[in-house]
């Protein structure tokens, strides 16, 4: 709106706000949201595509009017296609929800892309997501992403398929690697400890885990005598205070506080003979093309010479750093602590980032 002071013209703009009672928090008030017809909400943020099969794309309608019937039509990349051109949906009530799912599969030869969903309602064509950002602390955030999904084709070799997962602080790891094959098992503490986990090819650990587990004291003796017979642990970062114990591998090492925020740091492979950048898929610096917002963060220092560093990077007019990934043998088997944010690049459908983690989950046999 605009205030008139004699020849002075003050233009002032404010959101648009409604206010309602909850009988618990009181007056509560919220923004007002302008929606499209229907939202259209996929499921993951990037599809990967290990050959040619088909997968099974799920999208969330959501409905903010009455009587909202059209079709979904995706649009693909070149190459790619779906079992469906047209989707039709009928939603009766505004606030209704429907699940719709079909499949998209690549050629042989093929570009990635992204996979985009047009909402044709009324002869108008909408293309939003929904998201809602609610805390108790904040009002109520309603966001309309674009209803799209990267589309990658990844030519990925494996060695071992299944994988127990211990969770941490919370990622989406797990769900990466079930999109690509792996026959993923989340493990409890009572799990860990009363069952035998020679059945898993791999352990992984989830983000901060050796900071929020409070059993992680009576979980490490276990998972360090699951490598010393022949297993894989990959652990992921850790913040370096508060830990809940201080040796977090057979050997040790200290947390920093290094990092290398710059997602296109120069990255510098110092093995190259070592497994994890040819088995069983050949690694190389260009793997680490297309990475997004940072490289990693927390890496280790004080290592012990028993433990193979192998990449250095660096952010802009800093000292290239060694702590970003190292890997031991232990025994029989493997461990593997990594400072680099796999948690950022998996979910993100980042070719190079699954090559390297399928590497160090892997172990010759």
């Amino acid at each position: 709106f605009k205030i008139v002071m004699g020849d002075q013209e003050i233009l002032k703009r404010m959101p648009v706000i409604y206010k309602y009672t909850d009988q618990v928090r009181g007056e509560i008030y919220q923004p007002l949201v302008i929606a499209p017809p229907v939202t259209a909400t996929l499921t993951e943020k990037a599809f990967i595509f290990n050959g040619i099969e088909p997968k099974t794309i799920s999208v969330q309608l959501k409905s903010f009017k009455d009587n909202a019937s059209g079709t979904i039509k995706p649009s693909l990349p070149a190459g790619w296609k779906a079992s469906s051109d047209n989707i039709s949906f009928k939603l009766l009530k505004k606030g209704d929800e429907q699940l719709i799912t079909f499949q998209v599969s690549p050629s042989a030869n093929t570009s990635n892309g992204k996979l985009l969903l047009n909402v044709v309602i009324d002869g108008k064509t909408y293309n939003s997501g929904l998201r809602i950002i609610k805390y108790d602390h904040i009002p109520e955030q309603t966001l309309f992403p674009t209803a799209e999904a990267k589309l990658e084709k990844i030519d990925l070799k494996f060695a071992g398929k299944r994988i127990g997962y211990i969770n941490g602080a919370g990622d989406l790891i797990p769900e990466s690697l079930k999109q690509i094959g792996y026959d993923v098992s989340n493990l409890t503490e009572s799990q860990v400890m009363n069952s035998d986990l020679s059945q898993f090819d791999a352990i992984v650990t989830g983000v901060r885990l050796y900071n929020v587990n409070e059993q992680i004291k009576v979980l490490q003796p276990k998972l360090m005598k699951y490598v010393e017979n022949g297993g894989v642990l990959l652990v992921q970062y850790n913040v370096n205070s508060p830990l809940k114990i201080d040796d977090l591998g057979p050997y040790p090492f200290r947390l920093s506080r290094d990092r290398v925020t710059e997602e296109d740091a120069k990255v510098t492979i110092l093995a190259p003979e070592d497994p994890a950048f040819n088995y069983p898929n050949q690694i190389t610096t260009n793997d680490f093309n297309g990475w997004i917002q940072e490289r990693g963060l927390y890496f280790v220092t004080d290592v012990d010479n028993r433990y193979t560093p192998l990449v250095s990077m660096n952010d802009t007019a800093e000292a290239a750093n060694k702590g970003a990934l190292i890997v031991s043998n232990y025994g029989k088997g493997k461990y593997v602590y990594t400072g680099i944010s796999f948690f950022r690049q998996l979910p993100a459908g980042v070719p190079g980032a699954y090559r390297l983690f399928v590497n160090l989950l892997s172990q010759k046999k």
